[in-house]
């Protein structure tokens, strides 16, 4: 009687006890998010967050990157979340669209590694991490029509005509001061992005200002800010 009511003072002990474990595997997300949860730190713009990081840690690279990397997986969730609730719904796209979305993110994905290895120096770790970030853009929004049901977009306004015929011109001037191999590389890459058709005016020039930010040096003023 005496070793099982031991044992069993044992097993007592141990359920107690585990629990005290769970509160330090919950809390580790905690440390990249300086505890706020997604949903907050999405409120505020990339940028914003960044700040906000680096100066509660430091100011260094792998801060930096640490920072752009809980912004990624917080909007990748989000991207993830809404996704699952179109296609739990039956609204999301059917298997067409998403094969048609699935070519232009490879196609993207594609010159996003070329454009990256193409520039002199080849893009750094952070500068590499920032576009990885910013390309998430395009799989929100694609998700983001069906979820508004935009499936007729406008055509662009005046000014977004103006700021899509400027944003084309730079990436050509960008592309023009490469070497010519390298230009021409380039220049097929890019143009499968928009290959298999159907892309909204509105995301092809997210395409060429995300573009822009790829091939452009961090020494030059951005063209354009971050998409979000």
């Amino acid at each position: 009687m005496k070793s099982i009511y031991s044992f069993s003072l044992a097993l007592v002990l141990l359920s107690c006890a585990a629990p005290s474990a769970e509160p330090a595997q919950k809390q580790s997300p905690a440390a990249d998010h300086l505890g706020l949860t997604c949903a907050q730190i999405l409120q505020m713009s990339s940028t914003d967050w960044i700040k906000k990081f680096t100066v509660a840690k430091e100011a260094t690279d792998p801060s930096t990157i640490q920072a752009i990397s809980t912004y990624g997986k917080c909007y990748d969730a989000r991207t993830n979340r809404l996704a699952a609730s179109l296609g739990k719904s039956g609204k999301g796209p059917l298997m067409g669209a998403r094969g048609n979305f699935g070519d232009f993110e490879h196609a993207l994905n594609d010159f996003t590694a070329k454009a990256l290895a193409a520039t002199d120096p080849p893009a750094d770790a952070q500068k590499k991490a920032y576009a990885a970030l910013y390309e998430k853009q395009f799989r929100y929004d694609f998700y983001r029509e069906y979820e508004q049901k935009n499936f007729n977009p406008p055509p662009l306004t005046p000014e977004e005509s103006d700021a899509f015929t400027k944003a084309k011109n730079h990436f050509g001037e960008l592309l023009g001061l490469l070497p010519e191999d390298k230009m021409h590389d380039l220049h097929r890459s890019f143009g499968e992005i928009f290959a298999a058709g159907g892309v909204p005016d509105a995301t092809k020039l997210a395409v060429y200002r995300y573009s822009i930010f790829l091939l452009e040096s961090p020494a030059e003023t951005p063209y354009s800010p971050p998409p979000f």
